[in-house]
């Protein structure tokens, strides 16, 4: 195993197995944690340093008979070791009233440390049916920390994710399992059968039909997990029921790592197939996820269920970039980088609202800049970004997801996306304003406690800054190669 791609997937392992044997917990338990993800992250800038030297996405590195880190992997590898370190950094364990609990601050170091490496693995194995399986075992890490703080609400959300992503994953399993027999049934049993790679080589010769069947599959299978909608029920209450954290993880990384899938498996069927058909359905599912994330954030009145919908929204508009080509796809992975950075931030600061408000209600925060300055001016800019105003890197891979669709003379995509974008801006302004703003509710402290985490997504605020006035050339270069090894 290449040793980057080897410091990628061992730290979160060591982190939690380190977690697991150390009884009683002890505070340091925690900074391994820290440490193991801050190695995860720089491994994961190491290679994709690496194929970005390498020049083309035929070029990848870390290549052996079961991993293979081309640009896409290298991609989201970086955006999960990201919010993973985030996640790692600001969770509990590290000081404050969280440490009353040992237990809990165990189970959350075992099971995120789970969580990030199954997405890890998921996304720079090649195998599609252990990455089906990679992208299951995500599904069970992180339902184990949704109920961290154990209410009747947090075991239902754990519960329904449970279930309805299981259902969701099977169907992908089918669609997997089709796909593998029409491949065995016409080119014979041949090494790597079930690699991405090979099945995109050989998708010429299977069956048409059959391999449009196993998209729909697919699709459906991975957009429940991904939060498209009308699958998407499960994602309000697990991201807003678990801890901030989790939610950030789970926002920001998990959903992009179905899309992902989805994305690998819509390359195979394009080779055998007509664009139109993945294109159609992606469009279909994608217009309608942003048309319910839209609509439903006009009614929400709980802050963290509010970002949830954001979430099926941005997932949506990611849906919709991946069907219009090129410079669609281009827009759709500039968006995944910038919506990770964006919701995770955002969640990590949703928790400390709730923290010092100990309620979710959009209107028992009141009175936020004056109670949380900095908290709020941070959760102010979170939320002016998500809404993809400048000078934040969402403004961007938005404006080029609207081009994508007009360069693709598809005028009324273009006028729709417009329209929605603008009743999320108005929905999300307006409850924005109801939390900054009015009277401080009475027995409420004022001031900032542990501040240094403000300094980490002050750094997040920086990048969504970077990515919004000037597009590094490594990163361009990153996305183009990954365009490319989409679209043939």
């Amino acid at each position: 195993m290449n040793p980057s791609l080897s410091l990628l997937l061992l730290p979160p392992l060591i982190a939690g197995i380190v977690a697991l044997v150390v009884r009683p917990y002890r505070r340091f338990v925690a900074w391994v944690s820290v440490v193991c993800a801050a190695v995860s992250f720089a491994a994961s800038v190491a290679l994709a340093v690496a194929v970005v030297q390498a020049g083309t996405p035929d070029d990848p590195v870390a290549v052996s008979t079961l991993w293979r880190v081309d640009a896409l992997s290298a991609l989201l590898a970086v955006c999960i070791a990201f919010v993973a370190l985030l996640a790692s950094a600001l969770g509990p364990g590290l000081g404050g009233a969280d440490e009353e609990d040992p237990a809990r601050m165990r189970q959350f170091r075992i099971f995120t440390n789970a969580f990030a490496s199954t997405m890890l693995v998921a996304v720079t194995i090649q195998n599609v049916a252990l990455m089906w399986v990679a992208i299951e075992a995500t599904t069970i890490t992180s339902a184990m920390v949704i109920p961290l703080t154990r209410t009747k609400a947090s075991v239902e959300a754990s519960w329904k994710y449970l279930l309805i992503c299981s259902v969701g994953i099977a169907l992908a399993f089918a669609g997997t399992v089709l796909a593998y027999f029409d491949f065995v049934a016409t080119a014979g049993e041949v090494p790597g059968a079930l690699n991405w790679t090979v099945l995109r080589e050989t998708a010429r010769v299977l069956h048409p039909q059959l391999l449009q069947t196993a998209f729909a599959f697919v699709l459906i299978g991975y957009g429940t997990k991904a939060g498209l909608a009308p699958m998407h029920t499960w994602l309000p209450d697990a991201h807003s029921e678990a801890p901030s954290p989790v939610s950030a993880m789970m926002s920001g990384v998990l959903l992009a790592v179905a899309m992902y899938a989805i994305a690998r498996w819509k390359a195979v069927v394009d080779a055998a197939v007509d664009p139109w058909f993945t294109n159609s359905l992606l469009l279909g599912f994608g217009l309608l996820s942003v048309t319910i994330g839209a609509f439903s954030l006009v009614i929400q009145r709980h802050y963290k269920r509010m970002l949830a919908y954001s979430s099926v929204e941005h997932m949506g508009l990611v849906a919709v970039g991946l069907a219009l080509g090129p410079l669609g796809t281009f827009a759709a992975l500039l968006h995944v980088v910038n919506h990770a950075v964006a919701k995770s931030m955002s969640f990590l600061l949703a928790g400390r609202i709730l923290h010092r408000y100990d309620t979710t209600e959009i209107g028992g925060v009141t009175g936020l800049l004056r109670v949380m300055p900095w908290t709020g001016s941070l959760f102010a800019v979170g939320i002016l970004a998500l809404v993809g105003l400048p000078p934040f890197g969402l403004f961007v891979s938005e404006f080029l997801l609207i081009r994508a669709a007009i360069v693709t003379s598809r005028f009324w995509v273009a006028g729709v996306v417009l329209v929605l974008l603008l009743t999320v801006f108005v929905s999300l302004i307006a409850h924005l304003n109801r939390m900054l703003y009015g009277e401080m509710p009475s027995g409420v402290a004022i001031g900032e406690t542990r501040s240094w985490p403000l300094v980490a997504l002050a750094l997040s605020v920086g990048v969504l800054i970077v990515l919004g006035v000037t597009l590094p050339q490594p990163i361009s270069t990153l996305i183009a190669q990954s365009v490319r090894g989409v679209i043939r």
